[in-house]
This record gives C-alpha cells, structure tokens and sequence, in this order.
C-alpha cells in the first residue's frame, strides 16, 4: 500500500512539474498561490488537525515572518532566503511569548483570543509601529530571491522554488506526525485528561505545536514578501486565517493530502469561476455548507491510527 502511494505521488509531482511549460504566466501564479497556501495549511493543520487547537489568527505569524524579511531586505539588503531561518525564528518566538498565557484556553475562547491577536497585530502595522512597518501603505522595494546567483523572478521561476518548499513541508509534517511528539498531539485532541492521566504534558505539547506551525508560517511571509516585492497590513487579515481553517476543513483535518487537495479547491477553484464574479462565492458557500453536512470530516480525512501489537510470547495462549 505504501509503495502504491509513493507511485501515486511521484506520477502527480511529475505532472505538476509540467503545468509551468504548458500553461501562462497568469495560471502558473496561481499554482503558486496555491503552494504558498498549502504550506500555510499545513502549518496550521499541525495546530488544529493533530493538537485539535482552534487558532483563527494564524495569519499574525505569517505576517510577522513577511515583516521580518522586509525589513530586515530593506534596510540592511540581507538576501531574502537567507532571512528564512530568522523568520521562523521570530514568528515561532512571537508564538512563544503569546500562546504561553492563553494556552489552557479550549474550544469557543481559544478561538476568540486568537482571533483577537491576529487583529492586534493586522492594526499594529497599520499604526506603523516603532516606524518600521510603513504604515497602512506597507513596505516597497523588497528584493527577489537569490538562489546561488540566480534571481527568481518569474511566475515559472517561482513555481519550482515554492513547490520544493512543499514537497519539504509535507515531508517534514509527515515525519512530525509519525514521530513521538505526533502521537502525543493526537492523544490530547481525542482526550486531553486521559493523555495528562498517562503522563503527557499537555500544556508542552499544545504551546510547541503552535510554536513550529508558527514558524514555519513565518518562512512563507518571507517567500511571499519576496514574491510580491511589497507587503501591506490588508495582505494578512482575517480572511487570511479563515482561509487557510477553511482549506483544512474542506480537504480534511489531520491529513496531509487532505490539505493539499483542500489549497487546491479554496484557492484554486474561485480562479477557475472568476468570470461568474459574485456567484462563485455563493456557490462555494453552497458547496461548503454541503460537504459540513454530507462528509463533516473532509474529503480526505485523516485515516485512523493503527499500532502494532508485540507479538504474544511463545507458549502462551490456548494453543499447545
């Protein structure tokens, strides 16, 4: 079964390999869009599909990590991939120092505090806090990716740089949920007091899931403010964050082809609609209150956990 996946796999990444040769600049940079929230996806899915942690202001570490590269390109010309680790660092850090406090949340109130928080930090770069973010016009002159002297700059250029940033995210995210910190994660979101009951320090687990998803939303800001060479406050409001809870619930909590499917349909399928300009939505709104009612766990839900037993000892049981 496993080689059959990874067949299924290699067959869709070479087709998508492709698309750039094939299709126009505009498609290809919706692909890209498509990438670029896919990772984000994923990096929320680790909050909300495997800790079970209801974060609706996920677009704040996303805007923080933007906000780092263009500063820090702007004023003192450090390449922008080089900037990555920096990002995640001070998104995954922001995290730290505003999840700790609101962590015992649950549900409804986690919710809420988060949205709160995503709109703190959206009117703080309105407000151009300590004169660096711009204000509401934003940050200008950010510099194009620099890849061992060579500058991404086109849609097809980019398509591979971020589609590679995929392939890692979804690789690393799968080794994380298979790991001991992913089985810990699932524990807690089926049954928080059994799994302190057995041990787990649940607080721990819940505050580094939203750290790492944090994170690595922080290294999208920068390959987004790279791509986009200008960044506003109004790029990471709350529909941002809506956005990428929706993708998650569409294509199936806790999976990660479950978001990668999910990226495709949220941000994919309104391009392809674009000429019925309002009725898209509606019919997106239809097609979401349809799939809440008729597969309430995604398309691709996340596929139940099985743990091999050891094996009995030999001698024991009823056989002779």
């Amino acid at each position: 079964m496993m080689e059959k996946r990874t067949f299924i796999y290699l067959i869709l990444g070479a087709i998508l390999a492709l698309c750039p040769l094939v299709l126009n600049p505009y498609w290809t940079d919706v692909l890209n869009n498509i990438g670029l929230y896919a990772v984000l996806g994923l990096s929320l899915n680790l909050i909300v599909g495997h800790a079970g942690l209801f974060n609706l202001g996920h677009a704040a570490f996303y805007a923080v990590g933007a906000y780092t590269a263009a500063i820090l390109n702007t004023r003192f010309h450090i390449p922008v991939l080089t900037l990555l680790p920096l990002c995640a660092l001070t998104a995954g850090l922001f995290a730290l120092v505003v999840a700790k406090p609101i962590i015992h949340l649950t549900g409804d109130y986690l919710c809420i505090v988060t949205i709160g928080v995503g709109e703190i930090v959206r009117i703080a770069l309105i407000n151009n806090v300590f004169g660096l973010t711009g204000g509401a016009n934003g940050i200008f002159g950010i510099s194009r990716p620099n890849l061992l002297g060579f500058v991404i700059r086109k849609p097809h250029e980019f398509f591979y740089l971020i589609w590679f940033f995929v392939a890692v995210t979804a690789f690393f995210f799968h080794r994380l949920e298979n790991s001991r910190f992913g089985r810990a994660l699932n524990y807690l979101r089926e049954d928080e007091t059994a799994a302190e009951g057995s041990g787990i320090d649940t607080a721990h687990y819940k505050l580094m899931s939203f750290v790492i998803g944090a994170a690595w939303a922080g290294m999208v800001g920068n390959i987004f403010a790279a791509k986009m060479t200008i960044i506003s406050p109004e790029s990471f409001s709350f529909w941002e964050s809506v956005l990428m809870f929706t993708l998650i619930i569409l294509g199936g909590s806790g999976s990660i082809p479950g978001v990668l499917l999910g990226a495709f349909l949220v941000i994919g399928l309104p391009e392809i609609f674009r000429g019925f300009t309002n009725a898209r939505m509606m019919l997106f709104g239809a097609a979401m209150i349809a799939m809440m009612i008729f597969r309430s766990g995604g398309i691709l839900p996340a596929r139940p956990r099985r743990y091999s037993l050891p094996q009995a000892r030999q001698g024991q049981g009823g056989g002779a």
